[in-house]
Parts: C-alpha cells; sequence; structure tokens
C-alpha cells in the first residue's frame, strides 16, 4: 500500500474517487485550488483507492496524504 500526498499547500477543491474505486495510469484523483489556481493530482499507476484521508474544502499542506491506493 502507498499514500499519494499533496505536491503543495492549498485547499481540496475537488475528491474525484472514493474508497474502493480503480483509478489507471495517468487519471487525475483530486484537484487542490492554490492561489485562485486548480492543480490537479494525477496517478502514475493503476491502482486501487484503498482509503481517502481528505474531504472537498479541507486544507492541505505539501506532503500530507491525500488517498492510499493498492497497485494492480
Amino acid at each position: 500500500m502507498e499514500k499519494l500526498t499533496a505536491m503543495m499547500a492549498g485547499s481540496v477543491w475537488k475528491l474525484l474517487v472514493s474508497e474502493g474505486d480503480q483509478l489507471n495510469s495517468d487519471q487525475d484523483f483530486v484537484i487542490l485550488e492554490s492561489m485562485k489556481m486548480e492543480i490537479p493530482h494525477t496517478s502514475t499507476y493503476s491502482c486501487r483507492v484503498v482509503k481517502t484521508y481528505v474531504n472537498e474544502g479541507d486544507f492541505v499542506n505539501e506532503g500530507d496524504p491525500l488517498i492510499e491506493v493498492e497497485k494492480l
């Protein structure tokens, strides 16, 4: 299992996955908003979402876990 983390500080604008969802390589799983810019976070490999750590509207710092995944 691996935790995918925030690349920068910001607010969770949109959470695009739920626990149990499957992600494909190059698929966005969350969009952060920082300084009025939308920053998508993308999976680099196929995986299954085991746990979500954030909700829409939450503030996160760089390095905070967003989701936990299991590689397929």
